[in-house]
């Protein structure tokens, strides 16, 4: 098996993903692209869904972890809900065929058309993450005559011992709600005349590799939903987010079915539909970026291989300063020898045209391109030349 991945692996000095040739796929479709197994996305949602067998849940993939139709529909069809933050999201869910009542859309910056478009697809719920949008999505749902239901995503003020740009559950975040303030605001939304509080949503971050910060805020959840239900309001769904790292190096995060365990040890007697909002743990191990040598370069100072990914196709390198495993397609007897891989793009931070990768997932035997790489022409669709230019 190859390192950090689910459905590639070795066989002999070829690289498949199932089994097809990885070398084929770079033949017939080109590079860069992303390729994705479809083993490898089914596997850890099954193992999420078996963990938390018996218990009333929900599993909503966040598409902010990779919208692509095909992936969204491997796990509509699995029984799977999206996770979804901008109407967007939401588009592309329906799109994938995902029904409305296991739609959950979150997000702190949602507009009064989004809102609306939400409402008339009838929805499952809005995680809502201020008073402000508390009083918005009534006042929407009043001019469109729906009532929404809605979840208040608390912040718990724990520290999720991750990179600080995705720590979300913080008191110095911008998400959710404080904690010691909910019970306040769950008595605002309950009079407010077009709501129907049904839940509480709670989300601290990506990438986590240990379970006690998950420990830590549920607890405090669970505190919060006696408090509420003491005030005569209805619980009927426990959002807990997702955030489940995966392996880059050497981390050991847990595995979904540790995960599960653990979070059924604190939900079990609250009589909640559990909602799991999943979105790295899912697709993370699952796809390949595929890329191609089209140089290499020898100065005193260092050795460079320079590929045709670049840093709009990988960002993660350098907005974080990730680690990605890189591996050849095909092993040879080779010297080894330390290099920089680097791509055509000129700069850091550097805004470029060039037309987006293909995307392609396998199941067994089969590929198929799930996306078309983007064009010249598409680069330009939409723009147009004012007449004070002509």
């Amino acid at each position: 098996m190859m390192p950090h991945t689910i459905g590639f692996q070795y066989r002999g000095p070829e690289l498949f993903c199932e089994d097809v040739p990885v070398s084929v796929i770079a033949q017939e479709v080109g590079t860069p692209c992303y390729l994705y197994s479809y083993a490898g996305l089914e596997a850890p949602f099954r193992a999420y869904d078996q963990a938390l067998a018996g218990l009333p849940h929900l599993i909503c993939f966040s598409a902010k972890a990779n919208a692509n139709l095909a992936v969204l529909r491997t796990f509509v069809n699995l029984g799977g809900g999206v996770d979804v933050v901008s109407y967007g999201e939401l588009y592309r869910a329906r799109q994938a065929g995902a029904e409305p009542r296991k739609i959950v859309y979150a997000g702190v910056g949602k507009t009064d058309w989004e809102i609306a478009q939400a409402l008339n697809e009838d929805i499952l719920l809005f995680n809502a993450e201020s008073p402000q949008e508390l009083r918005r999505i009534d006042e929407v749902a009043g001019r469109v005559g729906r009532r929404a239901r809605v979840a208040l995503r608390v912040n718990p003020d724990v520290d999720p011992r991750t990179h600080p740009y995705i720590a979300t559950g913080m008191k110095q975040s911008k998400f959710g709600i404080d904690i010691r303030r909910a019970l306040e605001e769950y008595h605002l939304a309950a009079q407010l005349p077009h709501l129907e509080v049904i839940g509480v949503d709670c989300h601290i971050g990506s990438q986590l590799t240990e379970l006690d910060p998950f420990l830590e805020a549920f607890g405090k959840v669970r505190e919060l939903i006696k408090l509420v239900r003491d005030e005569g309001i209805t619980i009927e769904y426990l959002d807990v987010g997702g955030g489940l790292g995966i392996r880059y190096l050497d981390e050991a995060p847990p595995r979904p079915e540790e995960y599960g365990e653990a979070v059924r040890g604190l939900v079990e007697g609250l009589g909640c539909t559990l909602i799991l909002e999943p979105g790295r743990s899912l697709v993370g191990s699952a796809g390949v970026l595929l890329t191609r040598v089209l140089y290499t370069k020898e100065t005193e100072a260092k050795s460079f291989v320079i590929v045709d990914a670049a840093m709009n196709d990988l960002l993660r390198p350098t907005l974080y300063g990730a680690h990605h495993e890189i591996v050849p397609v095909r092993k040879g007897r080779r010297e080894t020898k330390v290099v920089s891989v680097v791509g055509p793009v000129c700069e850091s931070g550097d805004f470029n045209a060039r037309p987006r990768a293909a995307e392609v997932m396998v199941r067994e035997e089969r590929f198929a391109v799930v996306r078309s790489r983007e064009t010249y022409e598409d680069l330009v669709r939409g723009e147009a030349l004012p007449s004070f230019l002509q």
